[in-house]
């Protein structure tokens, strides 16, 4: 048996008229993230593979509150709208669906309720969170190396486009750069650098090296973005 929280008159006749005894659905993987502090917050789940057609309802309410809930504009997988947002850490086989929550108060806990119904029943993904607590920037964009003198290098980037409000919540950034040694990964994580450029110095002539930066808010709400794209630079062996 489903318990559904939250769900109005007219999710509820969608679940009336689709469910019937069988198998019901597999229960959403539902994942949740503030990609531009406080204003862009958006849920994702997968779209099950090899599974009966599928539809999601999706709603969302403060936990202290008499309100009711509100329905998320679901955004399906072949929308084109998806191409307008990042995926952290997802497969790029994947078909995402997208439940946009607009307009979410700060320093507020939301119960969240994303429920797939088909022919053979229904399942519930319930959750709560606090915005503080999915801030994820997006990774950090147009990261540059360049020598400046013999083992030193000048490392800099820019913030991340979709990350809005960096005059009211900045940010800031950590470098990992990584060599390798007969074979052998090493690494180093540096910072935080409330700047976007540094100077990284005592590096090897002639070796190898991989940088990528990281954002996060300037408080520490939530955790660092991915990693950028990784840029790779040999030290030059004389002075430029």
């Amino acid at each position: 048996m489903v318990v559904i929280f939250g769900l109005g008159c007219q999710a509820l006749d969608l679940l009336k008229a689709t469910a019937t005894l069988g198998d019901p659905p597999s229960t959403p993987t539902v994942h949740c993230w503030c990609s531009s502090y406080p204003n862009v917050t958006l849920c994702s789940w997968p779209e099950p593979l090899r599974s009966q057609p599928t539809h999601y309802l999706a709603t969302y309410s403060e936990r202290h509150s008499n309100s009711d809930a509100k329905m998320c504009h679901l955004i399906p997988p072949s929308s084109s709208s998806t191409s307008l947002t990042s995926e952290p850490s997802s497969s790029v086989s994947e078909q995402l669906w997208h439940c946009p929550l607009p307009n979410l108060k700060l320093l507020t806990e939301y119960i969240l309720n994303i429920t797939a119904v088909h022919s053979g029943g229904s399942s519930s993904h319930l959750t709560s969170f606090m915005l503080e607590d999915i801030v994820k920037p997006d990774p950090p964009v147009d990261v540059r190396v360049s020598p400046m003198a013999t083992k030193n290098l000048l490392v800099e980037w820019s913030p991340p486009p979709t990350w809005k409000s960096m005059d009211i919540f900045p940010l800031k950034y950590q470098i990992l750069y990584q060599w390798k040694i007969r074979g052998t990964t090493k690494s180093i994580n540096l910072g935080p650098f409330e700047n976007t450029k540094t100077e990284l110095k005592g590096l090897i002539p002639g070796r190898t090296y991989q940088f990528q930066v990281c954002a996060k808010e300037m408080l520490g709400l939530g955790q660092c973005s991915d990693w950028s794209s990784p840029v790779q630079i040999t030290i030059p062996t004389t002075k430029p």
